[in-house]
Formats: structure tokens, sequence, C-alpha cells
């Protein structure tokens, strides 16, 4: 399929509010990649949805500032674009850098003016196009003529789009029906809802609870495999992206056990000397590259937790009651991997608990309902977490130079959240408080990088592109007319940066309203 199509389809998805529309553009488009192969229109929904199929490639919004001139016209197919990004990705060892910048030129110069600029946005992760992943899945339901829920059950287990609409497409709901769990693909995890306390935690699920320690790592899908010698071992982020190569000693760890075939949900840490959790920062730096990893393992070792076992010996769990799967956890991994959790119906032991572990400095508890299947890909009614204090997971807008001590970092950043009803971003207010020196010169660095228009830094305001998610403490929520969402949080002040989770699961407008009561 050309790429032209793809691009022109994006664009004109853009230039229209109508979500009837977006539907109908991008449901035409597949029907065309369709007659051209199920691969392709797999790569096309993906490119379509606004990413890789091969997530990252190692290029930087900095290595595609210096680009040849475009093309006169279009020649450049997704099939090519798709084998590109491939090889792109598979790029390394001495020399790396230059093979992959000329290997990006060469991809480049065949493209034409539009065509570059819609690369560099699906590279970035930047296609703006108002398409989110409900519109996309309502386009694959509409071209495949299946059923909306059958899609979206398939694209919970099999993790991405594009597998979607390949099997919609090719074989309609019946091939729908049997896209399952398939280990060393990752799923879309479970994810929780939240309680301002534990006491409104235990009463929204009543009965007996189980209060599981909420640990401040990164979040981790393993997928063991023992079905060929040697058997494989992948793990993947809460945003499924593949990190094997940057974890060894989990990856090793795993190989270890007497399993043929096992998905696990946890996630990972690090720990001081003393056994308590190391600041979010550290896990986080730790996990973010496979460069010098031996030399990182050994300074800053990751410590493996489980709570969750989706799949064990060629039967799926995920519809099994969380009791069960959790009976077959414990008899899988070792006792020090399991999550500390306490089973109660009783609120006191439950703050108690909750209690404990926050003062032993974790993050907090999430309460789960025991007798409830495993809901992949959305906060499902049985988890339920609870943090010592209201935060908030919020996106950058723009940030403001500062000034008097802060001259010449960028300073205070402005608060978005996601309307859930229109997908927009929605400004909550500003905030330059909890920052460290360290943490003013980083995102002073970072933010220059994710401007809109480099042109504006000589300015007051610098408008980036809404890719940072920052996690917001607040004490509470008021009415404002000074912002769009006619509300403000109040002594906003910032936590940390979270890079491990993407803009689409930034918490919504409506969820700051039901915090204030309206």
């Amino acid at each position: 399929m050309q790429l032209s199509d793809v691009v022109a389809t994006s664009r004109t998805v853009a230039a229209t509010a109508s979500r009837t529309a977006k539907v109908e553009a991008l449901a035409a488009c597949l029907r065309r990649a369709a007659q051209d192969g199920p691969e392709v229109v797999e790569v096309v929904t993906a490119h379509l949805s606004g990413v890789l199929p091969q997530r990252r490639i190692g290029v930087s919004w900095r290595g595609l500032q210096d680009l040849p001139e475009p093309a006169d016209e279009s020649s450049l197919t997704a099939e090519e674009v798709d084998a590109a990004a491939t090889a792109i990705a598979g790029i390394g060892g001495s020399g790396s850098a230059a093979a992959r910048a000329a290997a990006v030129r060469d991809l480049f110069a065949r493209a034409t003016a539009d065509e570059q600029s819609w690369l560099r946005g699906l590279i970035t992760g930047e296609t703006r196009q108002g398409a989110g992943d409900g519109v996309v899945l309502q386009a694959i339901a509409k071209a495949g003529e299946v059923p909306d829920a059958a899609v979206r059950r398939a694209v919970m287990v099999a993790g991405f789009a594009g597998p979607v609409a390949r099997a919609a497409l090719t074989g309609g709901a019946e091939a729908l029906d049997a896209l399952t769990l398939e280990v060393g693909r990752p799923l879309r995890p479970m994810l929780a809802g939240a309680a301002p306390d534990v006491a409104s935690a235990l009463a929204t699920l009543g009965g007996q609870v189980v209060v599981e320690t909420k640990l401040d790592g990164i979040r981790l899908q393993a997928h063991v495999d023992n079905r060929m010698s040697p058997g494989t071992v992948r793990l993947f982020t809460r945003t499924l992206d593949e990190v094997t190569e940057r974890m060894p000693e989990i990856t090793e760890a795993l190989a270890g056990l007497d399993v043929e075939t096992l998905v696990l949900d946890g996630e990972v840490i690090a720990l001081a000397e003393d056994g308590r959790p190391q600041p979010f920062q550290v896990t986080g730096a730790r996990t973010a590259s496979s460069a010098d990893v031996e030399r990182l393992r050994a300074e800053v070792p990751l410590t493996p937790y489980f709570f969750d076992l989706l799949h064990l010996d060629g039967k799926d769990l995920l519809d099994e009651p969380a009791a069960t799967r959790w009976s077959h956890l414990a008899h899988t991994v070792p006792p020090s991997w399991m999550v500390p959790r306490e089973l109660t119906d009783d609120p006191e032991r439950a703050q108690q608990f909750f209690t404990d572990l926050v003062a032993a400095g974790h993050e907090g508890v999430v309460v789960k309902d025991p007798d409830l299947p495993y809901a992949a890909g959305r906060r499902g009614p049985g988890w339920v977490k609870v943090k010592p204090r209201h935060t908030l997971d919020l996106v950058v807008l723009a940030v403001e130079w500062g000034s008097g001590r802060r001259k010449g970092w960028l300073s205070n950043i402005h608060l978005g959240a996601r309307d859930a009803e229109t997908g927009e971003l929605v400004m909550l207010g500003k905030t330059f408080k909890g920052m460290t020196d360290e943490m003013l010169t980083w995102q002073t660095e970072r933010f220059r990088e994710l401007a809109v228009d480099p042109a504006e830094e000589s300015g007051w305001v610098v408008t980036v592109r809404p890719e940072q998610v920052v996690e917001i403490a607040f004490d509470g929520v008021q009415r404002s007319s000074r912002y769009p969402g006619g509300m403000a949080l109040r002594f906003a002040r910032v936590i940390r940066y979270r890079d491990d989770k993407p803009v689409s699961e930034i918490d919504t407008v409506q969820t700051v309203r039901s915090l204030a009561g309206w």
C-alpha cells in the first residue's frame, strides 16, 4: 500500500472533529490495505494508530533534525517503511550511530515533504490526528464488519491493534474469538481504580478482600517459554515495550523455574541494603537502557515481585478467580518473589497493614477482590489502589522560564488531564513546587527537546509536545474560571516524572471532578 494513502488518511482524520467521519476514513483505508494482504493491514493499522510495530527503533527527535531534501514524487510503500524500521531497530555494535543515521537518511530521501513530516511523528510517537485507541478499534470493527465488543476483547489479549485488524479483516468474528493469550506476546495489563483511603476501598469492594503491597517500581510482565531448548524469557513494561536485555538478573532467575510456559504480572524494584525500596528514579534509571547493563546490574541490582499469574503450562488463567491465580503463583515462584498481602474484611486491620507499609517506604496498597477474573487492559472493578496522599498523573502542556533564583531554568509547568468524553487535553493549572535543582536541570533539557517551536524559547512560555507524564500531589480541587476545565488543583506539587506511563493513561477531567465531589 502506498505510504501516501496512509498519510492522506491520517490528514483527513486530523482535519475533522467528527468521530463518525474519523472512523469512516480509517475503516476505508484498512479495507484498501487488506487488499494487499494480511501483513499489510497489520502494518497499516499500527501506523494509523500512531505507533511503529517495532515500538522503538533507537531514533530520537534529535536524530530527525538533519534530513535530506524531500522527494518530488511519492514512491514509498507502508511495507517498505516497516522493513526499514525493522532494519534500523536491528542496527547495533561499533559504528551503529552512523549506520542508523545513514539508514534514516535513506528512508527519508524517498519521502515527499508531507510523508517526511508524518514519518517524524510516527517515529517519535507524535502523530497528532485525534484518533485514539477507541476510534481505531471502532474502525477495525467497521472495516471487518464485526462487533465492537469482539474487537475490544481481542485487543486486550493481543496487546496491539495490528493483529486484531488482521484477524478481523481476514477471518471475521471467528478469527477474533480465536485470539487468545500468546506466550511471548504481551497483553494489556489490568489497571486499578483509586480510593481516597483504605476504608473507602474496602467499602467499594465489600466482604473479604486482599490488601496487597503497592510497590513503587516498574510494572513487569514476564513470559517464560521452555517448550524448546534453550528456553526463552521475555520481559515487557506496562506500555508493552520489551526490556528483556535491560534486566539480565531477572531473566536468569525466571529461566530457572520448573515450568513449561508461564506468564507473570508484577514489578521490579531496586532495594537498598537494608531492604527498603530505593526512590523510583533509581529503579527507573536502572531499567532505562541496556547500555553498560552489567555494571549497572552490579551497582543497582533489581528484585522481582509478582502479584499475579496469567498462564501456566499451556493453560490460560485470565478468567479464573484471583484466589485461584494466586494459589498457582504461590506454588510456582519462590516465596521471596511474592508481593506481601493480607486477607481481611476488617478495616482497622487493613489500615494497620497500609500504615506499616508506608512507614517501610512503600507507595501504598492495592485492595483486591479475590473472586474476580483478570480484566486485561481495563481498570477492573476488583482492584482499588490507595496512596497516602491525593495524587494524579497528568501531562505537561507548556512550561515557563523561571525568574530570580530559577532564572535560566524552565520552571513553572502547565498541567493537563484528559477529557474521557472528547479525548482532548484540558489544562488544570500550573505548579513550580516540589522541584529540586536536579529536577530543574533535567526538565529544562527535557522540555527544550519537546518544544513545539524552538523560536518560542525567547519568550516566557514554551509550548511543548504533550509527551511527559508527571505525578502531582495536591490538597484539593477548587472551582476556577482561569482554566478551561473550570477548576484548579490546590497546592499542586511535583512528586516525580513518570517515564513508565504513557499519556493515554493519565487521569481524566472526570476523575478530578469526582474527587471534588462534583
